[in-house]
């Protein structure tokens, strides 16, 4: 069975850190780009950060550039997002998700694997 559970999420105030943790299980994801998005309600899920296959790229959203960075360690089959300086509008559900290397890898539909989300909650 092909699974991905995010953890590391909480009630945090402004200006505070967090880092999410993502692990599979099932398949070896060595191969795939991964990635973070998050969801809030009414709105889209939005790209967060995302850790490429082709030479460990990494690409971030304009939102969060300079305050997250996503690493991944393919021996352990674990992705991270260290999310620094948070400010409220970081409040949502966070997914992390695994793809075949086929695009940029920022965009959701091309995820096929999907944790259930931690959620983030950031106060003022």
């Amino acid at each position: 069975q092909v699974q991905l559970v995010e953890s590391g999420g909480g009630l945090v105030q402004a200006g505070d850190s967090l880092r999410l943790s993502c692990a599979a299980s099932g398949r070896t994801f060595s191969g795939y780009n991964m990635g973070w998005f998050r969801q809030t309600p009414g709105k889209e899920r939005e790209f967060v950060a995302a850790r490429r296959w082709s030479g460990g790229s990494s690409d971030y959203a304009d939102s969060v550039k300079g305050r997250f960075t996503i690493s991944r360690d393919n021996a352990k089959n674990t992705v991270s997002l260290e999310m620094n300086s948070l400010k409220p509008e970081d409040t949502a559900v966070y997914y992390c998700a695994a793809g075949i290397p086929l695009g940029g890898g920022t965009h959701w539909w091309e995820y096929a694997y999907w944790g259930q989300g931690t959620q983030v909650t950031v106060s003022s």
